[in-house]
């Protein structure tokens, strides 16, 4: 799939190259659609991730990560995390996690929708 502002290699594990393919085309034409209306680059800090990498960086057994259903944003400033936010929730995203540099975002519909968590 062709995606306007995204690219599968920004959802890759570090440790696996071309493993941003294992990432649903529905969560990135989300973020697509998000960015266009944040109207400023949108960069990924973490997409798809293996076993290995998810445990490197201290991530849970469950993670949606796991399952090319996640991504990680980079967002440091106060301004733009509070517009970012409200566009994630206006193009369909209802599991957001924020954290300080970072909002998560997913679509793994195993877990609880409408929810927001900070780490």
């Amino acid at each position: 799939m062709k995606f306007k502002y995204f690219n599968y290699e920004e959802f890759d594990s570090p440790d696996v190259q071309g493993s941003g393919q294992l990432v649903k085309d529905e969560l990135i034409s989300m973020l697509d659609a998000a960015r266009k209306l944040f109207d400023k680059t949108i960069t990924i800090n973490s997409g798809y991730r293996t076993k290995k990498h998810n445990a490197k960086v201290g991530g849970v057994a469950s993670s949606s990560h796991l399952k090319g259903l996640a991504a990680d944003i980079s967002c440091s400033n106060s301004n733009d995390r509070f517009l970012l936010i409200q566009i994630l929730i206006l193009v369909g995203f209802n599991r957001i996690g924020v954290g300080n540099g970072f909002i998560h975002v997913d679509i793994d519909k195993d877990k609880s929708p409408d929810v927001m968590w900070t780490y």
